[in-house]
């Protein structure tokens, strides 16, 4: 089911994975909480999640564990738990989806684990001040689930989503197109949904530092400098132009992944082959449960101290067979020179992009 936007919705919950782990151990209210990797700062790992109280020493998601310790010596770490946080998301994701507006049920369209659009289904009456609405569901999610969220009200999904972040903690917000360029225009590029610090380069190169230079920007340099569908799509982005619906459609993986970062590193080609033969079988289970096969494969390798390097490959063909995919992901190796250079690794991913699922009615 999907609607169109009148008004939009965007819940997120705050602190999602601390405030979850903080609802299990109550006596770590108010206190610095880190949640990552095993919970050992010790071992090589990186933050999911920091409470509110550890983000004051500039702990934040992606540093590594060792880092967050000598930002935060008084943090309590915890071991990632995903089992609790599937749990708890599929609590809220349940109590929206229990709503009503405008006398008919909401539209949910679940982002992941902590966020998800919200609209009022098809056939709606009056909806009334939205601003009533979005609290009446944060106190609906703070009822059901004791986990308090932050409400973005848009007149589209794109306002909706960066209205969330003006509203946080435990507060709502709203951005339509008569605050955008007021709220907007002089923030820079990475401000917007989509444009991360990459695009944002690109934008730079071309003059293009603010949200107003984009959505004044002539969309013919865009389309020639970034491709001709991202170009005008950055273009509407700066303008806060966003068409697509709110759809309850059940959200389906394109591909899996799995990574291990090791306690030591590994600078054997024989022990990283072997390594990524591994991941790749835990891979092809998790897509086995999809029912789909395999038609590209990639791999992740991080180096000593923290540099990144990535590659992928097309099959000939779809398939689950492990040993062709194992062979393939391995091959991939061959592609990194610093990893026949002995370059010590200390984490090693690899990725199955599974074909499209068939459409509903196909034989």
């Amino acid at each position: 089911m999907t609607t169109p936007a009148r008004w939009v919705l965007h819940v997120d919950l705050d602190q999602f994975i601390a405030a979850v782990e903080v609802l299990r151990r109550p006596e770590l209210a108010g206190l610095p909480v880190v949640v990552g990797g095993r919970g050992d700062p010790t071992e090589r790992g990186v933050v999911s999640t920091a409470s509110y109280e550890a983000r004051e020493f500039g702990v934040g998601s992606g540093m590594p564990l060792r880092v967050a310790a000598r930002k935060c010596p008084e943090a309590i770490f915890l071991p990632v738990d995903r089992e609790a946080y599937d749990e708890a998301s599929e609590a809220v994701m349940t109590t929206l989806r229990g709503l009503e507006w405008g006398g008919v049920r909401v539209v949910v369209q679940v982002l992941g684990w902590d966020e998800a659009f919200v609209a009022a289904g098809d056939g709606h009456g009056d909806l009334g001040d939205p601003r009533e609405f979005a609290q009446h569901v944060r106190a609906e999610v703070l009822a059901a689930t004791r986990l308090h969220c932050s409400v973005g009200i848009g007149d589209n999904k794109l306002r909706a989503k960066i209205a969330t972040d003006f509203g946080k903690p435990r507060g709502v917000w709203q951005l339509t197109a008569d605050n955008w360029t007021e709220v907007m225009g002089e923030r820079p590029t990475t401000a917007l949904w989509g444009i991360g610090g990459r695009t944002a380069k690109k934008l730079t190169a071309l003059g293009i530092d603010t949200v107003d230079q984009l959505a004044a920007s002539d969309v013919r340099v865009l389309a020639a400098e970034l491709g001709p569908t991202m170009g005008p799509w950055f273009h509407r982005l700066g303008r806060g132009e966003d068409s697509s619906p709110v759809d309850a459609s059940p959200w389906v993986p394109r591909a899996h992944g799995r990574e291990e970062t090791f306690q030591e590193d590994l600078d054997d080609r024989d022990e990283i082959e072997s390594a990524v033969r591994r991941i790749t079988e835990r891979v092809l289970a998790d897509i086995d449960a999809e029912g789909r096969p395999a038609a590209r494969v990639g791999v992740k390798v991080r180096f000593k101290p923290f540099f990144t390097v990535s590659r992928s490959l097309t099959l000939p063909e779809p398939t689950t067979d492990l040993a062709t995919l194992a062979d393939a992901a391995v091959s991939l190796l061959d592609r990194i020179e610093d990893i026949d250079a002995g370059r010590p690794v200390r984490l090693l991913g690899v990725r199955l992009e599974m074909v499209s699922p068939d459409p509903p009615g196909a034989p």
